[in-house]
């Protein structure tokens, strides 16, 4: 009996002993920080693929390549000559496919990489001390636009205002004309004035400021859109399914106030839930339970 406990020790042991030499060898061959960065960077790359993606139409796209996969796996499966056939040819073309299509997402991430600054980067990713006054200077960019929004919806005249976040919109402000002023309700209705020079542009909000007036924005050719709308709410459309900036319309005929967001657009606002709003989106943080319903009963209609 003593000596089975005997062997069945040395045979654990020896498994041990095997079990850390194969670790040891495996750790020996292995560059500890190489490999971490290794994994952050895989780990970035992922992490700015679905930025890219999560505001834009690409999703759509990536839905159909995967039913073009499953496809093409069932071809397989069930020796589909001439199916399997037609896939191979779409696979092994499947690069340059997806650079054509793909070809506006592409290029906003290559804007957007280039753009980014280092400090805004580690801003993003670890927060920042000046939230307090960045929170405050678009509190009084809010307020400047709701009051301004207030006198012309009164006068009856149109306007079309975005506010840029993430995606850089630097294409769209050089068409137009670079104000870059502090923000007043004075500023944006004589940029909205229907003598004036600049009204029938939009007007960008960036970095809390009246960055820029007069800017022609993207026109959606969504079908689902009503012909009941004008040019104005197609453009703030079009520049919402580009883009991740929040557009606000207000129109001209109806005096009606809407908000575009991510390709959606929300009609009927009065100003204090476009305030409520406008803070929502731009002010991630704000913990209000009435946004939420604002949001959500507007998104039941």
């Amino acid at each position: 009996m003593g000596q089975f406990f005997v062997d069945v020790w040395k045979m654990i042991s020896t498994f041990f002993v095997d079990a850390w030499n194969a670790t040891y060898a495996f750790l020996s061959t292995v560059n500890i920080l190489t490999s971490l960065i290794d994994i952050l960077g895989v780990t970035l790359l992922f992490y700015f693929v679905l930025l890219l993606i999560r505001d834009s139409r690409a999703k759509q796209l990536i839905k159909g390549l995967v039913f073009f996969f499953v496809v093409y796996m069932l071809a397989k499966f069930l020796d589909l000559q001439a199916v399997s056939f037609i896939m191979n040819i779409f696979l092994e073309n499947a690069l340059i496919i997806l650079v054509v299509v793909f070809q506006p997402e592409l290029r906003r991430a290559l804007e957007r990489a280039g753009r980014t600054k280092f400090g805004s980067l580690v801003y993003r990713l670890g927060g920042s001390g000046d939230d307090a006054l960045k929170n405050e200077r678009i509190e009084e960019v809010v307020d400047a636009v709701c009051d301004a929004m207030e006198i012309l919806q009164r006068d009856r005249m149109g306007a079309l205002v975005v506010f840029e976040k993430d995606t850089p919109l630097g294409e769209i402000i050089n068409t137009g004309t670079v104000i870059d002023a502090a923000p007043s309700a004075e500023i944006v209705k004589n940029i909205f004035f229907n003598k004036a020079a600049l009204h029938d542009g939009a007007l960008i909000i960036r970095d809390a400021r009246v960055y820029a007036a007069g800017c022609i924005l993207p026109l959606s050719d969504a079908l689902h859109v009503s012909t009941e709308l004008g040019t104005r709410h197609r453009a703030a459309l079009g520049m919402s399914e580009q883009s991740d900036a929040m557009i606000l319309v207000l129109s001209e005929e109806t005096g009606t106030l809407s908000i575009a967001v991510s390709g959606v657009l929300r009609q009927n606002y009065s100003l204090e839930s476009l305030r409520t709003a406008l803070l929502h989106h731009l002010l991630p943080d704000v913990n209000d339970s009435n946004t939420k319903s604002i949001f959500q009963r507007r998104d039941k209609k």
